[in-house]
């Protein structure tokens, strides 16, 4: 083995993984490849990137998206009910009125994990209808925000509080474990 430092020792076999990485790099104009020891094991074949990685780590079965206005699993038929009929009492809005599509995004975020952390269990969101047909660029985005990795760990499922009204989305949020 080969010291490196005082707290640390290297083997051959990392030593023969470093040369075979070092090889696809290119070195910076100006500078010459550093030369690689010579008690370098020309026998030895560098370890493949799949044994070297550490395992992923243990998570839950991915969670399915959210689409707005379907029973989710892991929701009982009553809160469903409750909620998806606005029967549910609205803890905190957000009126995302004003906003560019980013600064939204943003804002969202924000407000998603405090309420999280404040341990609030239905929000709303208000985007507005849009002035277009198809409706306006934050009713779009809305659903595609929500299955972000980073958004969607807080929602569990999401609804319109009315049929009549696009323009409002109600969020039900997962509780802290």
């Amino acid at each position: 083995m080969v010291a490196i430092c005082e707290n640390t020792m290297l083997t051959d076999a990392d030593r023969a993984v470093w040369a075979s990485y070092t090889r696809l790099v290119s070195p910076l104009p100006g500078h010459e490849r550093p030369e690689l020891p010579a008690s370098e094991p020309s026998a030895a074949a560098p370890a493949s990137p799949r044994n070297l990685a550490a395992p992923p780590p243990r998570t839950r079965a991915a969670a399915f998206p959210v689409a707005i206005g379907s029973h989710p699993p892991g929701v009982d038929s009553s809160t469903w009910h409750r909620f998806r009929t606005g029967k549910l009492p609205v803890s905190r809005t957000l009126d995302l009125h004003g906003h560019t599509a980013q600064g939204a995004f943003h804002v969202l975020g924000m407000f998603l994990r405090a309420a999280h952390s404040d341990r609030l269990r239905c929000v709303e969101v208000i985007t507005g209808r849009g002035s277009s047909a198809s409706g306006g660029v934050l009713q779009r985005e809305l659903p595609l925000w929500l299955n972000l990795p980073e958004l969607r760990p807080f929602v569990l499922a999401a609804a319109h509080p009315h049929a009549a009204n696009p323009g409002a989305v109600r969020l039900l949020l997962r509780r802290q474990r």
